[in-house]
């Protein structure tokens, strides 16, 4: 069993913009930092529910399908389910859809929590938790499988400073986002304990991936 983590960042180091808006969650330049995991044959079939095998086979699917492989939980931050947006509203079942494309337990780290929700093969449990006591209840949800600590930045940083992440995989795309919230702020020396691979598919994205 691993912890691990994915994220797609700038080359500067940025996984999410700071100018997100209702109408676009994500930040406008979020379409430029996942085209080449949106391009895959991996990402259309599991996200996208499209089996017409189109899409992408190179280096950037091989990693698209490492991201699914052998999960058995994962734990998200608020803004990745999308409770920022009907904070109140009871009934507002995230943006995932009603067949989110987990299809295992995701623990969602809220500061108010809420009943759990059960949609299609995935059900979402709300914890007001510090990393390590959620880390427990993914772990014994996951059945031997990895757990995902699924992010955003903000989580994901949380994980690894509390030294709780086995191995990390940023997708770095070859663009500049300027400004944002950083995987990097406040990790100096996470290299150390940790064997450094590095690799350049053909879209240009750069696959680091820091391992125990």
């Amino acid at each position: 069993m691993e912890v691990r983590a994915d994220l797609l960042i700038s080359l500067d180091g940025f996984a999410t913009t700071t100018d997100q808006t209702p109408e676009i969650p994500f930040g406008p330049d979020w379409s430029r930092l996942v085209s080449a995991y949106v391009a895959t044959r991996t990402f259309r079939e599991r996200v996208l529910k499209d089996t017409s095998g189109s899409g992408t086979t190179d280096m950037d699917d091989e990693y698209a399908r490492d991201y699914f492989a052998n999960i058995g939980a994962e734990i998200m931050g608020a803004g990745k389910f999308g409770l920022h947006n009907f904070p109140e509203d009871p009934n507002w079942k995230g943006w995932w859809g009603d067949e989110p494309p987990f299809h295992y337990p995701v623990f969602v780290l809220t500061h108010k929590t809420r009943p759990s929700i059960e949609l299609s093969s995935t059900t979402f449990h709300f914890l007001a938790a510090e990393p390590a006591d959620a880390l427990q209840r993914a772990v014994a949800a996951a059945n031997g499988k990895d757990v995902r600590i699924g992010g955003g930045p903000t989580v994901v940083r949380d994980f690894l400073k509390a030294g709780l992440v086995d191995r990390l995989h940023v997708a770095i795309a070859p663009i500049l986002l300027g400004r944002g919230i950083s995987i990097w702020d406040d990790m100096r020396g996470l290299e150390a304990g940790y064997s450094v691979r590095s690799e350049t598919a053909e879209s240009g994205t750069i696959h680091l991936t820091f391992e125990r």
